[in-house]
């Protein structure tokens, strides 16, 4: 019950101040980057920089080492990667490492990547677990600019000498303290003493605490501290619970809800893998459009209902905690806790699956 006793108001969207719209400094055609990658950015309709994209490309393209403190879907992706690509075309030499907690964040920065160095012939190699190591060795075999992957599958395909971290002058640890959270803090250290002392070192994490602040201390030198964290109060998300009485059938309670209007596309988390596949199980013989992902789903499985979703085939997606982090999903109108998060740091990360874009959004928290 650390929503109740935790003393934070889950319902305080009608506390929130409306802060002024952020004016940036910078349009896009106002950074020191090439015009293949400023067209680039044009075809994917971007107009002006979020606030982390306003500080930290023309902070990248000085070369200096950043600290971004921001939370998940405020543009940190192109923030690293439009300065990094204009640094490998002005040089090809360059390579850089990008290492995060999740497949799925993975896939979606390489994915970002290929659509600003479109036509620029800069290769990149994607290396995370769930698919096939053979591909990814062939991958890294062509000398790729930009790899990107998770620590367990850098860390294997260190093992086997297909990867040697002394090449890369450029290092993006990103979602840092949620890889720190899964456990990954030592295999981050033993990476961090492979790479060359000369390098540009971009670190992001939506919060500091004192493992992350180990990491910051041995990563990176005389950084730029950048930080756009929204306040806990999300402004564009309405936060309330349902509360289930014991006389009442959980899964009947959600029932009701998903048919109600205006819940057309809905996240939905919970604990376990077992019990989310459980809950998708019983939602589709119900009649309802449900997928899952979960850690024992395969990449391609996750993909797929990835897609689904995204595309509304589907109107319900059921995940575990490790799927909070990298999902970046337009128009997701609802996102439901069935199960209490561990913690209120969760609970954030949760949420800010929906609300996005200045799009309003819907919170509800299941109690009793």
């Amino acid at each position: 019950m650390w929503a109740i006793t935790a003393g934070r108001q889950l319902n305080a969207t009608s506390n929130v101040t409306v802060k002024d719209p952020y004016i940036p400094e910078h349009k896009f055609e106002d950074f020191a980057i090439v015009p293949e990658i400023k067209r680039n950015i044009a075809s994917k309709k971007y107009t002006s920089p979020t606030p982390i994209q306003d500080r930290a490309i023309p902070t990248i393209l000085a070369g200096e080492d950043i600290i971004g403190v921001a939370n998940t879907g405020t543009g940190k992706t192109a923030a690293f990667l439009i300065p990094l690509i204009n640094k490998v075309f002005m040089d090809r030499s360059q390579k850089t490492l990008i290492i995060t907690p999740t497949r799925e964040l993975a896939l979606q920065i390489y994915d970002e990547l290929a659509q600003f160095s479109q036509g620029l012939a800069i290769r990149s190699a994607l290396c995370i677990g769930g698919t096939s190591l053979l591909g990814q060795k062939r991958d890294l075999s062509q000398n790729p600019s930009f790899v990107i992957g998770t620590p367990g599958r850098i860390k294997d395909l260190i093992g086997q000498r297909c990867l040697n971290l002394s090449q890369f002058g450029n290092v993006v640890l990103d979602e840092v303290d949620r890889m720190v959270d899964i456990g990954f803090i030592d295999d981050i250290k033993y990476f961090i003493s492979l790479l060359p002392v000369n390098r540009q070192s971009l670190f992001f994490s939506a919060t500091v605490g004192p493992k992350v602040k180990e990491i910051i201390e041995t990563f990176i030198k005389n950084p730029v501290t950048i930080s756009v964290k929204e306040s806990d109060a999300i402004e564009n998300i309405n936060q309330d619970v349902v509360k289930v009485d014991r006389s009442q059938n959980k899964v009947d309670k959600l029932h009701d809800l998903l048919i109600q209007d205006g819940f057309n596309k809905v996240l939905i988390f919970g604990r376990t893998k077992r019990g989310v596949q459980k809950l998708t199980n019983e939602l589709t013989s119900r009649g309802f459009k449900a997928g899952v992902i979960h850690g024992n789903k395969s990449q391609s499985q996750r993909q797929k209902m990835l897609g689904m979703f995204r595309r509304s085939q589907i109107q319900i997606l059921l995940a575990t905690d490790l799927a909070s982090r990298g999902l970046d999903i337009e128009d997701v109108s609802h996102v439901i806790n069935y199960d209490l998060p561990a913690s209120y740091d969760d609970y954030i990360h949760r949420i800010g699956r929906t609300g996005r874009a200045n799009k309003k959004g819907v919170a509800l928290t299941f109690v009793g």
